[in-house]
């Protein structure tokens, strides 16, 4: 595997010109990133959601400041993920952490220095249901890449529009317009949440210039990530939905028990000596 952080970044970056697609689960800690990265994928990403419901924060529809994970300690989440296993790290940038393209930049060498091999950049303003005005999001785009270029990294900044998340269907025509547009101001890998129908996801293949991501498990257990990379898509993400389901276990676990006493939910339970010799061999200990 690659030995420091640029290399780290240069495979990241490898596997988005390959000629087919690539699975990168999300992670919200250590143990469950070098679990995802033991089960063989070339890379894995973190999750801001599951990292906040970890630590009983909200994500996305934030609905107080306060209930958010503030950068410094997102940032922290994410280096443990990095230093638990050998492969690319993806990091969930959320919306750059601050509006302006400065703080966008800031964000990107903090993700830099902190080890990470790519990260996404959100077009959704927190805690409204809009976006950026688009050229600002470019701005904020540009920025990001006018750092990683500053630092000769070759970190893959991928740009996410969440026009799909607002406005359905109604949005699609003006999500690929910016995720082109993004592309132009430098990002490397375009993603617009939502999209998980065939027609929809042919249609990003073919009219977004540059490699796409798509996220699977929203709110759904419908889809195929094989079928989606055989039709073109260079990139397979979870968000939340790894992390959404080892809570849900974790309600059902408690239900059982309070309910019935038994334990039917352990049968599935990975054994104590198993981890241990997982954990033995990971890089950060």
């Amino acid at each position: 595997m690659p030995s420091d952080a640029s290399d780290v970044a240069g495979a990241f970056r490898a596997l988005h010109a390959a000629s087919r697609g690539f699975i990168m689960p999300n992670a919200w800690d250590a143990g469950s990133a070098a679990v995802l990265a033991a089960a063989g994928f070339p890379a894995i990403a973190t999750t801001s959601a599951g990292i906040a419901f970890a630590l009983a924060r909200q994500d996305y529809g934030v609905t107080d400041a306060a209930r958010a994970v503030p950068r410094e300690a997102m940032v922290r989440c994410m280096r443990g993920i990095v230093e638990a296993v050998a492969v690319p790290v993806n990091g969930d940038l959320e919306a750059g952490y601050g509006d302006s393209p400065e703080a966008v930049a800031e964000t990107i060498a903090m993700a830099i220095d902190a080890g990470l091999a790519g990260g996404n950049i959100e077009d959704k303003i927190p805690g409204h249901q809009a976006l950026y005005e688009e050229g600002l999001a470019v701005e904020r785009i540009a920025a990001a890449r006018s750092v990683i270029a500053a630092r000769g990294s070759a970190f893959v900044l991928t740009a996410r529009s969440d026009t799909l998340l607002l406005a359905g269907r109604a949005g699609l025509a003006e999500g690929i317009a910016r995720c082109n547009r993004y592309r132009a101001a430098g990002a490397d890998c375009l993603y617009m949440p939502g999209a998980v129908d065939r027609e929809t996801v042919n249609r990003l293949v073919r009219e977004i210039d540059g490699p796409i991501n798509v996220v699977m498990g929203l709110g759904t257990n419908e889809g195929n990530a094989h079928e989606l990379i055989a039709a073109g898509v260079r990139r397979i993400s979870l968000g939340g939905t790894i992390a959404r389901a080892a809570l849900g276990l974790v309600r059902r676990a408690a239900e059982e028990l309070r309910d019935r006493g038994t334990l039917g939910f352990a049968a599935g339970q990975m054994p104590g000596a198993a981890l241990n010799a997982l954990f033995a061999r990971t890089p950060g200990t």
